[in-house]
């Protein structure tokens, strides 16, 4: 079949929409359920002023997405799903082919990998049974692009991939009549910063209001993460996590990991913030206390809790943990483990829980998209894009550090009706559970409005789908939360 991408004669065509429709079922519960999958680049336009004369409605970039809508449903009252990953720089694939869509790709998990060349099955955990999907891959990744003569960077930062998100999500919900169906945002670590930030952008711009938000491995307030000089807060924050990986690696014995993580909250509410408050003013005795408890709950030794002023930085900590094994542990799921070249290293240099399934969604996505869905493209499928994530604009923040809390407070506050769903993972070291908690405990919301929120735990990582009783329970999870806040 000839590329859509095959070079024509004479001037560059003007953009236009590529949309590739193909019909599909699956089978749930032994009941078919028939499917349209569309997929393709939508062309954003602006409007474009010169001195005061209206120029036009001009092409920007065109974003690639893959809707599916459930047929036979009545699109007036069918819930949809917007779904996108973070990075930033990183595309839908991972929500796409992990957890939500009806295709998965089959990765394996920590201690059990899959092998190339992989493999796709139906999903028939799906969240289309309940909600049509639009998968969004914002510009610069997957294989969503800036117009030619165009910027890149003009999307690359927070207030900018607002508006183009937000953007494919208005043409989207106009164009297929879905303005009185019930809409959720669904968002994996920088992505739930777009989501908090989004569903504000789509309330005061565009009058859209949502039922609900999705919000799987956190991060609304950067401050929680942040690990820079002056900033205590992450260390206390990221305690219970070292705890949850210590124990999935045999360092707590016996104990259960719902008694050590206790313990390890615990102390990280009260006690060690204390002591890292104190400074050059806490006792030769409370600071070998407090050495004591970080080293036993985080399984480190108490010479190297003691060497590092109490302050155990991430990427230091899986370099850290199983040394004595000469092995590291990932940072996105410390379930996995991995070997490095030289274990001297102070930090991390690669993290093996991404190594681990990178190959697989990467395998499967371009497959996918080729084979099934019908799209074919010259352009390489951006998983995940480095130096969008290194070049990142955060200059609506300068002198602050990043936060989207006020905007999710404000439109909770707006709409009393909006929901929430957060997803954490125990052994997530990208995103902590414990931080998360801490940041929602301080949205500035009546205390009415608190019911609103569900969390819900899962023993694994950031994708904590890669996990199969994790996937089978957050499918669950996920389609209670859907139908509940959907208000039908």
């Amino acid at each position: 079949m000839a590329s859509q991408d095959a070079p024509v004669d004479g001037p560059d065509p003007e953009p236009a929409d590529d949309l590739v429709t193909t019909s599909h079922t699956l089978t749930v519960r032994k009941r078919e359920l028939a499917y349209t999958a569309t997929t393709g680049r939508l062309v954003l336009r602006k409007e474009v002023m010169t001195d005061g004369t209206f120029d036009g409605h001009l092409p920007k970039a065109e974003v690639f997405v893959t809707a599916y809508t459930l047929d036979g449903a009545d699109p007036a009252t069918r819930p949809v799903t917007f779904a996108f990953n973070g990075g930033p720089g990183s595309s839908s694939i991972w929500l796409h082919l992990g957890v939500l869509g009806p295709r998965r790709v089959v990765a394996g998990d920590a201690g059990a990998l899959a092998a190339p060349p992989y493999g796709l099955v139906d999903n028939p955990e799906t969240l289309l049974t309940h909600s049509d999907l639009v998968f969004i891959d914002p510009v610069s990744t997957g294989y969503s692009r800036a117009i030619k003569g165009e910027k890149p960077g003009d999307h690359h930062g927070f207030q900018g991939d607002l508006e183009s998100v937000g953007e494919v999500i208005r043409l989207w919900t106009t164009r297929n009549g879905r303005w009185t169906s019930p809409k959720f945002l669904a968002g994996e670590s920088y992505g739930t910063t777009r989501a908090g930030g989004l569903a504000h952008h789509l309330h005061t711009r565009h009058g859209m209001y949502l039922n609900g938000l999705i919000l799987i491995s956190s991060v609304l307030d950067f401050s929680t993460l942040i690990f820079a000089e002056g900033n205590d807060l992450p260390y206390p924050l990221y305690l219970p996590t070292y705890a949850a990986i210590a124990h999935h690696h045999g360092l707590h014995g016996d104990r259960p990991l719902d008694e050590v993580l206790a313990e390890a909250e615990a102390f990280a509410s009260r006690d060690y913030p204390w002591a890292l408050s104190q400074g050059a003013r806490l006792s030769t005795e409370d600071r070998s206390a407090i050495v004591t408890t970080v080293a036993r709950l985080s399984g480190l030794s108490e010479e190297y809790v003691d060497r590092v002023d109490l302050r155990i930085e991430h990427t230091r900590f899986f370099a850290e943990l199983l040394r004595h094994r000469k092995q590291t542990v990932g940072r996105l799921d410390g379930r996995f483990t991995g070997w490095d070249g030289d274990y001297g290293r102070e930090k991390l240099s690669e993290d093996p829980s991404m190594s681990a399934i990178m190959g697989a969604y990467t395998a499967g996505i371009n497959h996918y998209l080729h084979a099934e869905l019908g799209y074919h493209k010259d352009l390489p499928y951006e998983v995940l894009s480095l130096p969008v994530n290194r070049d990142w604009s955060f200059k609506e923040f300068e002198n602050a550090h990043v936060t989207v809390t006020d905007k999710l407070s404000a439109v909770m506050r707006a709409n009393p009706h909006l929901k929430l769903h957060v997803a954490s993972g125990y052994t997530d070291g990208a995103t902590p559970y414990f931080a998360t908690d801490h940041t929602l405990a301080h949205l500035a919301l009546p205390e009415e409005l608190r019911d609103n929120i569900e969390v819900v735990y899962y023993p694994a990582g950031h994708m904590m789908y890669i996990h199969e009783p994790s996937r089978l329970q957050q499918s669950k999870d996920l389609a209670k939360f859907v139908k509940r806040a959907s208000n039908r």
